[in-house]
């Protein structure tokens, strides 16, 4: 009869430690019906389901396993495993899986056992914990530092719009970003990415620096936070304060572009995202004067935005052609996605105002990064406490790996 053991060692990290205990498994013709390791600060911690078939006899087994590891300096535990409780397990692997990401400047006890209070709390089960931010040195924590723990949980939801309510009030209550997704064939084969611009890919609203130049920044800048805010048609508004910035001296606008201020993490986001084939976008409200720089400094594919009319040298007040608002914004994603042969679930749009949620709506992922609260609360996932390379913690992408597309 066959024997089902659970194999179970740990110790100190070294080269040829699981080679040397698979090379005793393979003398006895052993099948492996499960395995998994993780090294936490050079303590290995490996584990082995594994069938020992009948011809063979598990106490010569053990007794080699045992001797190998006490000669490695490693623990090793064997637990029997009966035939009803592994076809559970097998019967298992059919339940969703789900991810939950946990972004923050410095990832606390206090966090991880509210996360994972939540997760037990809708009967989700953890399968696999994961570290994606780099090592953190004790004296290194500062105002640009990033953790990201990433969960994969299994089981169903009974109610994903509660389980996304309930980690929404851990996030306001710590400070910290957490995301919720299912864990399918399109998680990590995004092929696009969309950005609004101003107070996204850039930390400015350009209307408001050219409002301030041309002497109505109170004015205007009332104007766009109640826009963004979801409080005002943004045509409307948008068309009333560029009317505000008539005369304006065309040279304003190179002044400002040559100072627009990056988002942290913008352009090692763009980056890495270009090594792995994405294509990207700026889909802004704001100018096309701001767009085409900011495409030529990031290396960006397509931009579309609002065209500023200028009549010898100065802002004439007016824009020309179709104002870019949320609608048209869906629209240009479409449009894109259809151009490069990418479906919308392949798709990721992120942007901070209400005139962004259209977008937000329809891409596979939608990200409100540091957004307003309307914004927030109607989008997929938000990121408001690191800076835009938090989004690649998303995608399942680590530190090693992205630190490597900037070499």
């Amino acid at each position: 009869m066959k024997e089902i053991i659970l194999i179970n060692i740990a110790g100190d990290d070294k080269p040829g430690l699981t080679s040397s205990v698979t090379e005793i498994l393979a003398g006895y013709e052993v099948n492996i019906l499960d395995i998994g390791q993780a090294v936490i600060h050079d303590t290995l911690s490996l584990g082995l389901l594994v069938e020992i078939p009948a011809s063979a006899e598990s106490s010569p087994l053990l007794k080699d396993i045992l001797f190998r590891t006490h000669e490695l300096g490693l623990t090793v535990r064997f637990s029997p495993i009966n035939e009803q409780s592994y076809g559970q397990w097998v019967m298992g692997q059919g339940k969703p899986r789900h991810i939950v990401t946990l972004l923050a400047r410095m990832i606390t006890a206090e966090h991880l056992s509210a996360v994972t209070a939540v997760v037990a709390h809708n009967n989700l089960n953890i399968d696999r914990i994961d570290r994606l931010s780099g090592r953190v040195p004790l004296d290194g924590v500062h105002d640009q530092t990033k953790a990201c723990v990433e969960f994969s949980v299994r089981g169903s939801v009974a109610s994903s719009a509660l389980f996304r309510s309930e980690l929404m009030e851990l996030s306001s209550r710590f400070d910290i970003d957490i995301a919720f997704q299912e864990d399918n064939m399109f998680r990590r084969n995004r092929r696009l990415v969309v950005f609004d611009m101003d107070s996204t890919l850039i930390e400015a609203e350009v209307i408001d620096e050219l409002a301030i130049a041309a002497g109505v920044g109170e004015e205007v800048s009332k104007i766009t936070e109640r826009a963004m805010a979801g409080e005002l048609d943004f045509t409307a508004s948008f068309c009333a304060r560029v009317a505000l910035l008539k005369g304006l001296d065309e040279s304003i606008l190179e002044e400002t572009a040559r100072n627009l201020p990056i988002t942290e993490g913008a352009e090692k986001l763009v980056s890495t995202l270009k090594r792995l084939g994405y294509k990207t976008a700026i889909l802004s409200g704001g100018f096309n004067y701001f767009g085409k720089y900011l495409q030529e400094k990031l290396k960006i594919d397509y931009v579309y935005a609002n065209e500023l009319e200028i009549v010898d040298g100065k802002v004439t007040g007016n824009v020309t052609g179709t104002v870019v608002d949320g609608k048209r914004k869906a629209e240009l994603l479409q449009d894109i996605a259809r151009k490069e042969n990418i479906s919308l679930e392949q798709s990721i749009a992120v942007g901070d105002g209400a005139n962004d949620l259209p977008m937000l709506s329809i891409a596979g992922l939608g990200i409100a990064f540091r957004a307003k609260p309307i914004v927030k609360k109607s989008a997929k996932q938000s990121i408001s406490t690191l800076g835009l390379d938090g989004i690649l913690y998303l995608l399942g992408i680590s530190d090693r790996y992205s630190s490597e597309s900037e070499h």
